[in-house]
């Protein structure tokens, strides 16, 4: 039987060149008027999924 990639890791997590996991930051759905307009900016940009957790989500995107 054939593995199969985890739906929802693959539409949360990208891989880049590098290998490296890149994933988005929380935060950002809602009650956004009381957050200043530099910490609405920094949680836009993505962030790298920390080394301790890279095993497991490269075990749910390998098909």
């Amino acid at each position: 039987m054939k593995q199969k990639t985890h739906s929802g890791a693959k539409k949360r997590f990208k891989v880049t060149g590098k290998g490296k996991i890149k994933r988005g930051q929380s935060r950002m759905r809602h009650l956004l008027s009381n957050k200043s307009s530099k910490r609405k900016r920094h949680l836009g940009s993505p962030a790298y999924v920390h080394s301790a957790n890279e095993y497991q989500i490269t075990r749910c995107l390998l098909p």
